[in-house]
């Protein structure tokens, strides 16, 4: 069975991603009143704009500051209270800067975020204090000498001893047992404290949420292993603890534990860059219920994309859109020298990594990778949600501080403006967040703020789509995305989900794109084997309208879709998952948008500048299909 519907335009533009008092209107569709909604929890509201049956917010979990030493080495200034302004909607300046100390370049969100987390790193997070703060021990350390005069050189060299080897050893400078560096990262965590508590907006207008976190940055063997730590408020540990201290995630785990019993805090672990960790991520060190159950518990959501790539799937022939911004190596080390493709190895993509949950599931009872799917940025120029194709000017651009050129071509041409997280939420607030967060009722998407809902139930009526009590029905007869079916024997037991989807509103400069497809992808165990499946289950019929030599906004395609679909090839003896993927029509990448602003000829190939001769060359994607892609639905073996 196969309903769909196209929502109006009209309710599509009304300006549901500026304020969440908007997005409770824009979306009535979807959002009947409080007194109708049963199966959300209640809690006691703190905000004006609240609602029972939850809003959509986005936000930006994975942001560096010129705390971060890799940030600083690439000539960043900008703070954590910079960060913070620039998701609210101000302006910041971006390197290279003058001899004045005045930026060369600025920038500003189109649209503010509602939440947004500083997660610079933990590692050398002393070390640079001290190589910064004159009559520091250690600051005429060698180390330090050439951190202050090479940058870039310094964070080569110490990233080589300190991150990207199996046992990390500190500088003789930071002392026995590196104690005085582990002193020194205080000041800059109290900052990240202070600017995090700052921004948030306490008042009832829930303006701005802001979270504490950082990120703890293993890379044994040059394989990542990176995890940004969040805490559900302000309290969190007296110092955050790295690589170092803790060489692997059960011991980082097990840190965060007693820091956390000891100063009543409460944390999360959110894994990145699967793309590029060959998969250690997900290889547990002993593979036992115990391990399974604590990483469900501290690992409840996954960084599906930023802007080192895309993490959703491996590369096939069978689901052509999982060759979207796929990195040609399958390690940080690797590039800038890499030659040819290198094939990831192991559990680096996220499809695997739930089906293999399955299988684990199978074995242990537990299933350790029950894991919601988020995006981020990753910027290292402290600008959370800055990732619009258009006007792309890099995360990590802009080169060491001698420079006092803007660069043609601000980034790595493999590397793109990173995604953002959605979450469904009662309100702008922590806690609502955090909630929403540990259920794992999030969403992915990669740049444009597309709204998506995703329930499954085994009873639901048909023409969902048709009705205004959408998301009533949808909790009071089922589970939103990243939540649990039970089926039972003798039961019902063919389940039947509903997508419904809305284009990114855009704003009057930058219009969004409308939707091509809706997607189901079902993954299930049979007889020991990973099984997956991709169905489309709503697509605009309307054909593509892309025009790459002036990358205008695409008009063709649909505002919105909704679809309803039952899964008639369900077996309640088989572990299965579904999720969502909602899919944009093409429009034009950042490097699209660069070679039609320097108006490329490629016809005539020796008039081509230099920088960019990569505009008459196919390795180089000039176009994207944007997408969102939801947390899944679980579906145990009857019982």
């Amino acid at each position: 069975m196969n309903n769909s519907r196209n929502f109006s335009q009209r309710n599509q533009h009304a300006g549901y991603n500026r304020r969440p008092l908007l997005a409770l209107l824009m979306v009535s569709l979807w959002l009947p009143s409080p007194a109708q909604a049963t199966s959300p929890e209640s809690e006691t509201p703190r905000c004006e704009a609240y609602n029972q049956l939850r809003s959509p917010l986005f936000g930006d979990l994975h942001v560096h500051t010129a705390y971060s030493f890799d940030a600083n080495s690439l000539g960043v200034r900008n703070l954590p209270p910079d960060a913070y302004r620039f998701a609210r909607g101000e302006e910041v300046g971006l390197q290279p800067y003058n001899k004045d100390g005045t930026a060369r370049r600025h920038v500003k969100l189109d649209r503010p975020l509602d939440f947004a987390a500083v997660t610079d790193h933990a590692e050398l997070l002393g070390e640079l204090h001290i190589c910064q703060t004159p009559g520091a021990p250690g600051h005429n350390s060698m180390v330090c000498r050439i951190q202050r005069r090479w940058p870039l050189l310094a964070y080569f060299f110490v990233s080589s001893r300190m991150l990207n080897i199996e046992a990390p050893k500190r500088y003789s400078f930071c002392g026995e047992a590196g104690e005085l560096c582990r002193a020194a990262s205080s000041g800059p965590w109290q900052a990240i404290r202070d600017a995090a508590e700052g921004a948030y907006d306490r008042t009832s207008a829930c303006t701005f949420t802001s979270f504490l976190a950082y990120e703890w940055s293993g890379g044994p063997g040059g394989n990542m292993t990176h995890r940004n730590v969040l805490f559900a408020d302000e309290r969190g540990p007296d110092l955050p603890i790295s690589f170092i201290d803790a060489p692997n995630g059960p011991k980082l785990w097990k840190r965060l534990e007693s820091e956390c019993a000891k100063n009543n805090c409460r944390f999360m672990t959110i894994p990145h860059n699967t793309n590029l960790s060959n998969g250690l991520l997900f290889e547990p060190e002993t593979p036992s219920a115990e391990d399974a159950k604590r990483r469900q518990e501290f690992e409840p959501i996954v960084e599906v994309m930023q802007h080192k790539g895309d993490s959703e799937c491996r590369a096939n022939a069978a689901d052509e859109l999982c060759g979207f911004e796929k990195l040609p190596f399958s390690r940080m080390e690797e590039q800038p020298f890499h030659f040819r493709w290198k094939q990831p190895v192991g559990l680096s993509f996220i499809r695997d990594i739930l089906g293999d949950g399955l299988k684990r599931e199978a074995t242990l009872g537990v299933n350790p990778f029950r894991l919601g799917m988020i995006s981020a940025s990753d910027t290292h120029l402290a600008t959370p949600g800055l990732v619009q194709e258009r006007d792309f000017p890099g995360h990590g651009a802009g080169g060491d501080t001698s420079r006092t050129e803007v660069a043609a071509v601000p980034d790595s041409l493999d590397f793109n403006p990173g995604g953002l997280a959605g979450v469904w939420a009662e309100e702008n607030s922590r806690e609502s967040i955090w909630a929403a967060l540990q259920r794992r009722e999030v969403w992915s998407t990669s740049g444009p703020r597309i709204v998506v809902r995703f329930f499954g139930g085994f009873d639901y009526r048909d023409g969902m789509c048709q009705r205004e009590t959408l998301a009533t029905d949808g909790y009071k007869r089922g589970v939103p995305m990243g939540g649990e079916l039970r089926a039972r024997i003798g039961s019902a037991t063919t389940p039947t989900f509903v997508v419904s989807a809305l284009q990114d509103a855009g704003t009057e400069g930058s219009p969004g794109t409308p939707l091509d497809r809706l997607q189901i992808i079902k993954i299930w165990l049979q007889d020991g084997e990973v099984k997956e499946k991709v169905i489309d289950i709503a697509r605009s019929p309307e054909p593509d309208d892309l025009d790459l030599a002036t990358c205008a906004a695409p008009k063709s395609g649909s505002a919105s879709l909704c679809a309803q679909w039952r899964d008639d090839d369900y077996n309640a003896a088989q572990s299965t998952l579904y999720y969502a993927r909602v899919v944009e029509k093409p429009s034009c990448r950042w490097t699209g948008f660069l070679c039609a602003k320097a108006d490329v000829d490629c016809s005539r190939s020796r008039t081509v500048p230099d920088d960019y001769e990569f505009c008459c060359e196919d390795e180089t994607p000039k176009s994207i299909q944007e997408r969102a892609v939801t947390s899944p639905i679980w579906i145990p073996v009857a019982h």
